[in-house]
């Protein structure tokens, strides 16, 4: 089982504020579990946030249009 993170640890975690976090819960951008009133992130959650906002590196054929 995954460890459960609260919002301020979360934020550690992604080097962001808890309002980011916070804000990414209120859209529903991020997966999230309701113990009571208490909300906690699984950690898995996190990275697959972070895995869905990568972006690779354009090659050179990619910015121009042609083989480098």
């Amino acid at each position: 089982m995954d460890d459960l993170h609260t919002v301020p640890e979360a934020a550690e975690l992604l080097h962001t504020s808890e309002r980011f976090i916070r804000r990414l819960i209120a859209e529903r951008r991020i997966e999230f579990v309701k113990i009571g009133r208490h909300v906690r992130i699984r950690e898995s959650a996190l990275i697959a946030f972070v895995v869905a906002g990568t972006v690779e590196p354009l090659t050179t054929f990619d910015a121009t249009g042609r083989a480098a």
